[in-house]
């Protein structure tokens, strides 16, 4: 008796071969397969259990369509929507347990759509041949997705692309049955950061949250973190967010591609969602570390991190930007917003006599802050560094505030 069951996702038209492999290998282990057929041209020599055109009826389309577009992008896209409203609604239903797509770059454009529709939590894997390329934007990517590398697999079955295919096929069916899906017992908290040699709070911060009721979640604020952040943030999951390190809206309007999307910073406000903000390394840019500084960086100093990462530190002029790019992001938000200030720093390379320090950098970071904060956002100006034990206080004194006005709901 089959325990779990996954859903096997692509071109059965052109890869049938693959796909039926990649079925065969979960069968193999105990698991059952679900088929669906995002063609749009062929058919697979066997029937899928959701065909092509139960895909592209899903997205409002047919294929009739998709073929008279005469375009295979534009075909693609009509596939990639219907796929993933039919995931989605599959899920719902409880029709599978996890799932897998295979690819190249039309299928995994439409496998990123996919696995982005689902919940966190779901097992979503992709097996592509353009798994880790700088193709694929990080914002497409969903917060859990799994991907592989496709390798030698372009055309036929052989034993090297075997090797990636049974991999994968273990992998998404072990994590159905491994896997403990959020519970969502208990109202979560959203926080960001980074590790505890740059930034601290959150070592006071979340035990006494927990000690409240709440669940904690932690961020790591590198590009990945912030776009799964964002993601949660989009759904409505978090019951506040304590966005202490919005670093990467730095590196997104300093042109880092250690970005977490344009979107970073909207979401928990397009959601109406209690926010208390913070500018942890506001004035740092991580760019990657084995890769030549940005020309406009070159005379600038800089922080190696370690091999993968580096930090730039901004001047006057360019802190000044980023605080009207986070002024301007928070004005939009449906909800409430404090925004603290920690007048003596927001890292602990900045503190007074540490190598990162400039306070005139600061000066002007603070004082644009004060000229652009909107009128819909609590500006909380600290003397302290964010590191201190006053920065931690402040923010849990913002929030118990909240809770007794009902702001944010007591667990």
């Amino acid at each position: 008796m089959s325990d779990k069951t996954i859903l096997v996702v692509g071109t059965y038209d052109t890869k049938d071969a693959e796909l039926t492999y990649l079925a065969d290998r979960v069968r193999s282990q105990g698991g059952e397969v679900r088929t669906m057929d995002v063609s749009v041209l062929g058919d697979p020599q066997v029937p899928t259990d959701y065909s092509k055109h139960d895909v592209a009826k899903a997205g409002g389309s047919s294929i009739d369509k998709a073929i008279e577009s005469g375009d295979e992008n534009t075909a693609m896209q009509i596939m990639a929507r219907g796929a993933a409203a039919l995931t989605l609604s599959l899920w719902r239903d409880g029709v599978f347990d996890g799932v897998i797509v295979l690819g190249g770059t039309m299928g995994t454009d439409l496998a990123l759509d996919l696995c982005q529709a689902l919940p966190l939590g779901v097992p979503k894997y992709v097996v592509s041949t353009v798994s880790f390329s700088p193709l694929i934007p990080p914002e497409r990517l969903a917060a859990d997705i799994q991907m592989i590398l496709w390798a030698g697999g372009l055309y036929g079955l052989n034993s090297v692309c075997k090797a990636s295919l049974s991999q994968a096929a273990g992998a998404v069916l072990g994590a159905a049955r491994a896997v403990e899906a959020p519970k969502w017992d208990r109202p979560l908290i959203g926080m960001t950061s980074f590790g505890k040699t740059v930034l601290r709070y959150m070592v006071s911060l979340k035990p006494a949250l927990e000690e409240r009721g709440f669940e904690v979640a932690v961020f790591h604020a590198t590009g990945m973190g912030g776009r799964a952040f964002e993601s949660l943030a989009a759904e409505g999951a978090f019951a506040a967010v304590m966005d202490f390190a919005p670093q990467e809206l730095t590196n997104h309007i300093m042109g880092s591609s250690i970005s977490a999307g344009p979107d970073r910073m909207t979401n928990a406000g397009a959601t109406g969602t209690p926010q208390i903000i913070a500018p942890g390394c506001y004035d740092l840019v991580d760019v990657v570390g084995w890769q030549p500084l940005p020309d406009r960086f070159k005379d600038s100093e800089v922080h190696a991190h370690n091999r993968l990462l580096s930090s730039i530190l901004l001047g006057a002029d360019e802190r000044r930007e980023v605080a009207m790019a986070i002024c301007e992001r928070l004005a939009g938000a449906e909800g409430p917003v404090t925004l603290i200030l920690p007048l003596q720093g927001g890292n602990e390379w900045d503190r007074k006599g540490a190598p990162l320090h400039d306070a005139e950098g600061m000066a002007a970071f603070v004082d644009e802050v004060r000229k652009a904060c909107p009128a819909n956002v609590t500006l909380l100006e600290l003397d302290a560094h964010i590191n201190d034990a006053e920065f931690a206080d402040c923010a849990l004194a913002v929030f118990d505030n909240w809770m007794d006005e009902g702001t944010v709901p007591r667990p």
